[in-house]
C-alpha cells in the first residue's frame, strides 16, 4: 500500500521541524495500534503545517507555544520551543509572546511558558 501525499508531506514537516531522533523516539514502538496513533497525530497535527497557506513555519510555530501555553500543555509547549531555530522565531519573538500570553492567557501561563523558555535555552547553550 502507499503512503498518500499528504501523510508524507506531514511527516517531512515533522522531522524538519523537531528532527529525526525526536520523531524516531515518538513512532518506535512496534505496536500496531501505537504506529496508527502516531500516523494520525502526523496527519493531523503536521498536515496543518505542511498546507500551502497563508501561514509561514514560523507563524505557526507561534500560534502553536501560544495555544499549548494557554491549554497548560508545557511539555508540547517546550518542545515548540525548542524547535523555534528551525521555524525562523527569534528568542526576542519568544521574549515578546510571554506579554501576549499574559494578556491573554494569564499570569500563571507566561510563567509558565518563561520557565519552559529557560530550560530549553539552559539546554540548548550547553547551563
Amino acid at each position: 500500500m502507499t503512503e498518500p501525499e499528504d501523510l508524507r508531506a506531514a511527516r517531512a514537516m515533522r522531522r524538519a521541524m523537531l528532527g529525526d531522533a525526536y520523531v524516531d523516539s515518538m513512532t518506535a514502538d512496534p505496536d500496531p495500534v501505537a504506529q496508527e496513533f502516531q500516523d494520525y497525530l502526523t496527519s493531523m497535527a503536521w498536515g496543518v503545517w505542511a498546507r500551502q497557506g497563508a501561514l509561514t513555519p514560523r507563524d505557526r510555530s507561534l500560534l502553536v507555544m501560544a495555544m499549548t501555553a494557554a491549554l497548560g500543555r508545557m511539555e508540547e509547549f517546550r518542545l515548540h520551543a525548542g524547535s523555534s531555530p528551525q521555524t525562523g522565531v527569534t528568542d526576542e519573538e519568544m521574549d515578546e509572546l510571554l506579554f501576549q500570553i499574559a494578556a491573554y492567557c494569564g499570569a500563571p501561563a507566561a510563567l509558565a511558558a518563561r520557565r519552559g523558555i529557560r530550560e530549553v535555552r539552559a539546554a540548548r547553550d550547553g547551563q
